[in-house]
């Protein structure tokens, strides 16, 4: 059973931000019509981290096959994630920092990574009490930390931030 830790953003900032920069560009070089975001807590200031750099990639639902298949030449799949016609998951665990990288249909049930992200960098207190609920599950098996996760992120989405925000 995998377990789960957490570091202070500042160890992973520059390599996470000069990272991401880069696979931005790989990406939208294979997919010039997607809308490529940075997202997860390396994305927001001040927050805990497992230490991996999340991509958020949002496509129509009429270019989602073709994205799939692009994506597929850069990343592998992450075969522990849910496969849909609205949302893949890819990861590459030898970059640094390592990658995951979650496909979406535009306006989707799964659209929402950006918008917990906008939420926590709105909002603070929401970053803090997502950073206490982190240190509660510091060496704890992963899916726990995951359970809890979800929890506080289907709290995140009654909140007035998070249902203002559009697309």
């Amino acid at each position: 059973m995998e377990q789960v830790y957490f570091y202070n953003l500042a160890n992973f900032k520059l390599s996470a931000e000069k990272t991401f920069v880069f696979q931005k560009k790989l990406i939208k070089r294979l997919i010039p019509y997607s809308d490529v975001q940075h997202v997860g807590s390396t994305a927001i200031p001040n927050s805990l981290t497992k230490g991996n750099l999340d991509i958020q990639v949002r496509v129509s639902k009429k270019q989602f096959p073709q994205a799939v298949t692009a994506l597929s030449t850069l990343y592998e799949s992450n075969d522990g994630s849910v496969k849909t016609n609205e949302f893949r998951a890819f990861k590459n665990d030898a970059a640094n920092p390592p990658l995951g990288i979650q496909l979406t249909v535009i306006d989707s049930e799964f659209d929402f990574f950006w918008k917990f992200r906008d939420v926590l960098l709105q909002n603070d207190s929401h970053r803090m009490e997502y950073d206490e609920l982190k240190k509660e599950f510091e060496g704890a098996m992963m899916d726990e930390y995951r359970v809890a996760k979800n929890e506080f992120f289907d709290k995140i989405k009654q909140t007035r931030e998070y249902k203002q925000l559009k697309v």
